[in-house]
């Protein structure tokens, strides 16, 4: 086998933009099939280039059984993730998971299991990984050359999004189908950035606003606080309701500072480590010396589609994933810790209690009240 044929379960704003992704690459990738029950969602696929000869099936166990695809890449609304996922695995097809891989730790830790009992290539859509400044970022950190993490800080309010996009599904923003809000939907690729980079951490206080700036039930505004095993602390901050907003993620080190913002990345070195600074200066004010570079690397970012192909070619080689379909967990338990902090008014532990979060998850959900669907058309390449 040469070339991996995929299969597409979803084909909303998401799915119809990976399958266009799909179709223009073309080498190591064939998009042969997709399973979708809408037949405008097949009819837009139909009207993109190469996109006459994909087979259409009505549900994606029909799409398992024909025997035309290796793989699936499944994009469809968060509390379908995971049973669709597990569907896949246990028909022998290998799956690429839209972010988030479930919408709690309970039912990924269950997939989990499935998936490695299957043996089969388990990849998820983190496609901000392959941003060449967050990979320096990453390679910086765990050089240990600017010493032990001290403070960490992620603010991500640029993601302004209008009422009409929450009115435009029936899913979106509700407990019962969407899961949650701006932690589950927009934030999970600064979440596990975050963890990708800094690590996780062992403790959790967070502040959530539950339509605070939209008509919607579940959150659009989070401000967090976490502890280190290490003695540092970290911020993270999310919201769909600001403008212009700011992205900006920030790691003060013993040895300088790593910031991220505007598309450059700026490293602080300082020529005595702050611990030092600390205990030897004796002229009670001052500061070391520091030197700042921009240290923005000029290589492109291949985003979903980078994805896509290291999927295919873990398949094809055995070469490295960009993120293995596991490691989505981490977002999820930081996005489910803060919730659950909110919801109990309580500094949360890392594990947390995974029954715990889903039971007050499923109270939430089974109050969820029915929505009116405002349909428009999305610009998934213009959102982050």
């Amino acid at each position: 086998m040469n070339q991996v044929r995929f299969g597409i379960v979803g084909l909303g704003s998401m799915g119809l933009d990976h399958a266009e992704t799909i179709l223009r690459d073309g080498k190591e990738v064939r998009l042969c099939a997709v399973a979708t029950g809408s037949a405008e969602h097949a009819g837009r696929l139909r009207a993109l280039p190469g996109g006459e000869a994909v087979h259409v099936f009505a549900t994606p166990e029909q799409m398992y059984e024909s025997g035309e695809i290796d793989a699936v890449l499944i994009a469809t609304p968060h509390r379908l993730h995971a049973g669709q996922a597990a569907k896949a695995f246990e028909a022998g097809i290998h799956v690429l998971l839209e972010k988030p891989t479930g919408v709690c730790t309970k039912e990924v830790r269950a997939l989990h299991q499935v998936a490695d009992r299957s043996g089969l290539a388990f990849g998820v859509m983190f496609n901000v990984r392959t941003n060449p400044a967050y990979a320096r970022m990453k390679r910086i950190v765990s050089s240990g050359e600017l010493g032990e993490i001290r403070r960490t800080s992620v603010i991500v309010t640029d993601i302004l999004r209008a009422q009409s996009y929450y009115d435009a599904g029936a899913w979106r923003a509700t407990w019962k189908q969407d899961g949650g809000g701006v932690l589950l939907n927009q934030a999970p690729h600064n979440l596990d950035l975050w963890q990708w980079i800094c690590g996780m951490p062992v403790r959790v206080r967070a502040f959530c606003g539950f339509g605070r700036w939209h008509d919607i039930e579940v959150e659009d505004d989070v401000t967090a606080y976490v502890e280190y095993k290490n003695g540092a602390t970290g911020t993270f901050i999310a919201c769909t309701g600001e403008v212009p907003g700011t992205n900006r993620f920030e790691i003060s080190l013993d040895g300088g500072q790593l910031v991220y913002e505007g598309g450059r990345l700026k490293m602080t070195t300082s020529r005595i480590p702050a611990g030092r600074f600390i205990r030897e200066f004796e002229g009670g004010f001052g500061k070391p010396e520091t030197d700042v570079q921009d240290i923005t690397p000029d290589s492109p970012n291949p985003m979903h589609a980078g994805v896509i192909r290291a999927f295919a070619r873990h398949i094809l080689y055995g070469e490295e994933m960009v993120a293995d379909g596991r490691e989505g967990l981490y977002s999820l338990e930081l996005s489910n810790a803060m919730l659950l902090s909110s919801w109990t008014g309580n500094t949360v532990e890392l594990p947390f209690d995974d029954d715990l979060f889903a039971r007050m998850l499923e109270e939430r959900a089974a109050k969820s009240p029915e929505k009116q669907v405002k349909p428009i058309r999305l610009n998934v390449r213009n959102s982050f």
